[in-house]
């Protein structure tokens, strides 16, 4: 299979010098492996991500130099997808309805022994069926969760044999305890990141995940969904953080940063890559 990867922004705002850095990292890795660069716009969260951020990212990226397949995929387009991995989960029985506040998410934690961590591990008492349906019924936010416990049980001994390469950090052992309980979906919003992500990847047949470093403690959650829907696991790269003067990633509120803001100042693409070194 072709050396494939991607570049997927949220278009919740400007493009910043970051995401310069992994698009550029993403696209120059395709070139020289005679592969493909696909663009996704990820963009599930309907209230943040807003359409007039699409060409302003389409742009940035052209004015970097950059080209990629057509057409790109929205993801706000394909809720259908997204909502059968959900069915998949759902029968396999690896998650359950949620119906805790956040208020009540924290308190448990706190009430954890001992070095469990700050994350949810899930109900001490599993929910009755019939409290769940009346709960349903009466209209009740929830959230589901995915089931750590129910992993194991589903998958066996493979739970603890999952690993992945990282071509900077070598191999790893894809360990999701660390995240507990995850959020997979909402009443009103019936996926997330995750389950898009990993549909995504699979579906457009990445080979290479070139991503920021601060997403690989969640690649551990991303290869257990991979092994419950029997999708491969790509190769990963999880680069370096480009940071400010004072240490601190970018972040789309400094505006001083985006590309836009440089190409109105009149810089240029090799400009701002011989000063950021990439």
């Amino acid at each position: 299979m072709s050396f494939t990867t991607r570049f997927a922004p949220s278009p919740t705002g400007h493009l910043h010098i970051g995401h310069a850095f992994s698009a550029w990292t993403a696209w120059r890795a395709a070139m020289e492996a005679d592969g493909r660069f696909i663009l996704r716009l990820e963009d599930i969260d309907t209230t943040r991500c807003k359409p007039e951020f699409d060409q302003v990212i389409f742009d940035d990226l052209i004015w970097l130099g950059l080209d990629w397949e057509e057409p790109v995929r929205r993801q706000s387009e394909h809720f259908e997808d997204y909502a059968k991995v959900l069915e998949r989960l759902i029968a396999l029985g690896v998650v359950y309805r949620c119906f805790k506040t956040r208020a009540e998410i924290l308190e448990d934690i706190a009430r954890a022994p001992h070095g469990m961590g700050e994350v949810y591990r899930g109900p001490a008492d599993p929910m009755s069926a019939d409290e769940e349906a009346e709960r349903v019924a009466r209209g009740e936010s929830y959230a589901w969760r995915l089931s750590l416990d129910r992993c194991r049980d589903v998958l066996g001994a493979r739970f603890g044999t999952m690993r992945f390469l990282d071509e900077i950090k070598g191999e790893q052992a894809a360990d999701p305890d660390p995240l507990g309980d995850v959020i997979l979906a909402r009443k009103d919003v019936g996926t997330s990141y995750h389950i898009a992500v990993v549909h995504d990847d699979a579906l457009q047949g990445m080979t290479h995940i070139i991503r920021g470093e601060d997403l690989f403690e969640l690649t551990p959650l991303h290869v257990l969904l991979q092994t419950l829907l029997d999708l491969p696991t790509p190769i990963y790269r999880h680069h370096r953080l480009l940071t400010d003067a004072k240490g601190q990633r970018f972040a789309k509120r400094n505006r001083a940063a985006t590309l836009k803001s440089m190409r109105e100042a009149g810089m240029n693409a090799e400009d701002i890559r011989a000063k950021w070194g990439f």
